[in-house]
């Protein structure tokens, strides 16, 4: 990337920010706060799962393994009364990251299909673990006694408006990341693969190196997403690592699409309001979301976000075309 694309982007990020921030004023009610929380934190999952489905072609059902990981050992860390904040998140995103990359050194040799349920395997494997060890992750209960949030860097974050503004920050930090990522040498390499795997190999890219490397990077953020929710919960739950929370995911990018880097976080917007109101008004929660889903699948062949996009770029194509036929 260009150090103006790079400031582009930067300048997008605080935009972004400031939107968050501005948003509690605009909407001073405690359960947008919540609302947003609960966003941000499975925006995050969708985003970094995008990065495999979108940017690499890997399609992975088993991702919730790392956003559960990360909450799980931040909150665990927590407990234990001897970490800070920042010290439990940089230890729980290195274990995740250590976990993603033992799994991935052996699911990303594999082939399409293949990977994608080896990947759930392995999550319906920790999901397991999570229920079955008792003493430590309390079961199917979750991690009871709550996770305390001690003051970070004077700030206080029992308070509500305090964790919004933590968690917007950590939302957007983590957004420049992986943008960095997919607009760099190593996310165009990435591109190939995904168009073309045995060409990247054939012009000497190490395919499966280049897979492993994303593989973990993609868990790492993944793990931020559970970070953020275990704190705003103030628990760790095993519902974070099971195979529904990765089809959820899923599901959002479906609903935002793979082509444009924010699309997933949208889907993340579109699918939670689904949540919220579809439960409100009817018990049929199921149906009415795989009714939007074929919508979105069969009327716009694309998530929302690319569909929007394509729309314009079309347009401006034919305008283009227009002028120089006058």
């Amino acid at each position: 990337m260009t150090g103006r694309g790079f400031l582009r982007d930067l300048a997008i990020a605080v935009a972004l920010l400031v939107v968050l921030l501005v948003l509690p004023t605009v909407v001073p009610h405690p359960a947008m706060r919540d609302f947003v929380i609960y966003v941000i934190a499975y925006g995050l999952l969708a985003m970094s799962l995008n990065l495999l489905v979108g940017f690499t072609g890997l399609v992975s059902f088993g991702h919730a393994a790392y956003f559960a990981s990360g909450a799980y050992i931040f909150g665990l860390l927590m407990q234990s009364g001897k970490f800070g904040i920042p010290l439990a998140m940089l230890i729980a995103i290195g274990g995740t990251a250590l976990l993603a990359l033992v799994i991935g050194a052996i699911c990303v040799r594999l082939k399409e299909i293949y990977f994608a349920f080896l990947t759930l395997a392995f999550q319906m494997f920790i999901h397991s673990i999570i229920l079955t060890w008792v003493s430590l992750t309390g079961g199917d209960q979750g991690l009871m006694g709550g996770i305390p949030r001690p003051p970070f860097l004077g700030i206080d974050l029992n308070n509500g408006m305090s964790l919004y503004v933590f968690c917007s920050v950590v939302f957007v930090v983590c957004m420049v990341i992986m943008r960095q990522v997919v607009q760099s040498p190593f996310g165009y390499t990435l591109r190939m693969i995904r168009d073309n795997p045995h060409r990247a190999n054939f012009l000497g890219v190490n395919v499966v190196r280049m897979k492993l490397a994303i593989f973990v990077i993609a868990g790492t953020m993944a793990s931020v997403g559970g970070i953020v929710m275990a704190l705003f919960v103030s628990g760790a739950y095993p519902e974070f690592g099971f195979w529904t929370t990765s089809g959820e995911a899923i599901f959002m990018i479906m609903l935002g699409g793979t082509q444009l880097f924010i699309g997933p976080f949208i889907g993340a917007i579109l699918l939670q309001t689904l949540n919220h109101y579809v439960t409100i008004y009817t018990e049929h929660h199921g149906l009415v979301l795989g009714i939007v889903i074929l919508v979105f699948v069969l009327g716009l062949r694309r998530g929302l976000a690319d569909f929007v996009y394509l729309w314009f770029q079309d347009r401006k194509t034919k305008q283009i075309e227009k002028e120089a036929g006058r």
